[in-house]
């Protein structure tokens, strides 16, 4: 699988940029890859192969504003050339909307702990709320 070995390389042999922007566009992008090589769907191949769908080129798309994810794939913008890198299958191109949006995060082992943390804090929160809600209704009843 190309995704892990990009993720692996963002490692191995270098020195970790925690605050690099690019590592999730560049880990990203290997995922369209990978679904093109799975060969799972014919419909994305064939709008891979004829360029009706690339990787976004830059950090936004046209029209409606909003939050852009590390690798975005969906419709060339009409009457825009896509560009084609050596080694990849999926081109690349100013996207007209996003169909699928990919979102990279690297985490250090001490923050997914936090994560784990906080997430059993809020399901034993849930679970406390459910229990009043549940016994104030049958108190009610």
């Amino acid at each position: 699988m190309k995704l892990l070995k990009q993720f692996q390389a963002v490692f191995e042999g270098n020195l970790y940029r925690h605050r690099s922007s690019t590592h999730g566009d560049r880990v990203a992008q290997y995922l369209y890859e990978d679904l093109y090589d799975l060969n799972q769907s014919p419909k994305f191949r064939d709008r891979v192969d004829d360029e009706s769908v690339v990787l976004g080129s830059a950090n936004r798309t046209h029209g409606v504003k909003h939050r852009r994810g590390d690798g975005s794939l969906g419709p060339i913008v009409p009457g825009e050339s896509a560009i084609q890198d050596l080694g990849f299958v999926v081109a690349r191109g100013s996207l007209a909307t996003i169909q699928i949006g990919v979102e990279v995060k690297i985490l250090a082992k001490a923050m997914i702990k936090q994560i784990d943390r906080v997430i059993g804090d809020l399901k034993r929160q849930a679970e406390e709320s459910g229990a009043a809600i549940l016994k104030r209704s049958r108190s009610a009843s």
